[in-house]
């Protein structure tokens, strides 16, 4: 059974339908974004019932009702967290560590980052506290610890100094040296501190190699971006546009394959979300994807957990360029190239739903089948996938 295709491509084949000239038939919508016509009708009745405009069951309030149960038993499992922690914090002559309740609860069926959230604790401690037992120098240890962050939550304003302190009346003796690395550990800073990092000016540092670069002999570094199969190299980056409204943010998901822009996502905010989404895009139209080496820049968006679980989870693997290197990733900035000139520089635009549409019948009906490429052999992306790899065309249209 085919994936469904992913709710935003839908929503974009809607606005662009809608918003078609009065010469322009549905049918002919439908064959430029590659879906039948049937598809298409149903797309554009199932939003109209969404809307309110026909009568039907909409499929947000079956969602709705799914969210309101998972909500239900979610509350019901922290309200069983709190109970549980009440009753062994209790108990007389136990040490009062959590991690003995978190293990508990997971062996009753309650999900451990449930009961590390409603506690306040982190879940790696606890996975190294399972896979090596706590002796008595690092309980020690975390008494303090506990002893520091209990006087660091109720007074944020203290120093490690002032920490000290507090921990003692608390029964935690220390020096003040070992108070300043468990803060310092930890980043138990004083509000009236001065600022640490560097307020975002450099680039953080990759998350993943460089599997597209290839070192000369004369040193320099050159990449290489060729696949000889679909789904062997996706390159992924983000660019954006000025809008009346405001900016509009696109994160694009790019084949090497084919030159096909195998998944896309559009927001108002460029956050990782946004690159989340373009990812998601890309493997629910494509299929398999275990293996396939995702490269992009160093940018935040790329470099953060919910874009690195995204591409663990689908067995895929990451890649990054370098810092301030536009040609780590020019087969990218080449097709962000073509579509300021064919698209966003074309005339100034007024709405971000006025490009969203724009951009979207340009990538689907001109890029991906009208625009004919000398590295395809004058071929479009869509008919190069259907003559070398017709199994890839038939997942992907």
């Amino acid at each position: 059974m085919p994936k469904p295709y992913p709710v935003e491509f839908r929503e974009d084949v809607v606005r662009v339908a809608r918003a078609r000239e009065k010469d322009v038939t549905l049918k002919q919508i439908a064959k430029d974004f590659g879906i039948s016509e049937t598809c298409l009708t149903n797309w554009m009745r199932n939003a109209d019932v969404e809307a309110g405009a026909r009568p039907g069951v909409a499929v947000a309030e079956s969602q709705e009702l799914r969210e309101l149960k998972r909500r239900n038993r979610l509350l019901e499992q922290e309200n069983e967290v709190l109970r549980r922690a009440a009753a062994y914090l209790s108990q007389a002559n136990l040490p009062k560590m959590m991690y003995p309740v978190v293990r508990e609860l997971a062996d009753d069926g309650v999900p451990v980052s449930v009961t590390c959230r409603v506690l306040g604790l982190a879940r790696q401690p606890y996975y190294r506290w399972l896979v090596r037992p706590v002796g008595d120098r690092e309980l020690v240890s975390a008494y303090r610890a506990n002893a520091l962050h209990d006087a660091h939550r109720e007074d944020p304003e203290f120093g490690y100094r002032f920490l000290v302190e507090e921990a003692r009346e608390a029964g935690e003796v220390m020096a003040e040296r070992t108070a300043w690395r468990i803060c310092s550990e930890r980043g138990w800073w004083s509000v009236f501190g001065k600022k640490r990092g560097r307020n975002g000016k450099k680039p953080g540092p990759p998350v993943h190699d460089d599997l597209c670069a290839v070192i000369q002999a004369d040193g320099r570094v050159r990449h290489e971006f060729v696949a000889d199969a679909p789904n062997e190299l996706w390159l992924t980056d983000i660019t954006e546009h000025r809008t009346l409204e405001g900016k509009l943010y696109l994160c694009a998901v790019k084949d090497v394959y084919a030159n096909r822009i195998v998944g896309y996502s559009i927001d108002s905010r460029m956050t990782s979300r946004l690159a989340v989404a373009a990812l998601q895009s890309a493997v629910a139209r494509r299929g398999e994807v275990a293996g396939c080496v995702v490269h992009s820049d160093r940018g935040s968006q790329f470099r953060s957990r919910k874009f690195v679980h995204a591409i663990n989870r689908h067995r895929m693997v990451g890649s990054m360029g370098r810092v301030g290197a536009a040609g780590d990733n020019a087969a990218m900035e080449s097709f962000f190239a073509l579509l300021q000139k064919n698209v966003l520089d074309r005339r100034s635009w007024a709405t971000r739903e006025e490009l969203r549409i724009a951009i979207v019948t340009w990538i689907e009906r001109t890029y991906h089948r009208r625009r004919r490429q000398l590295s395809l052999g004058r071929l479009t992306p869509v008919e190069y996938e259907t003559i070398m790899s017709p199994q890839a065309a038939l997942r992907a249209a």
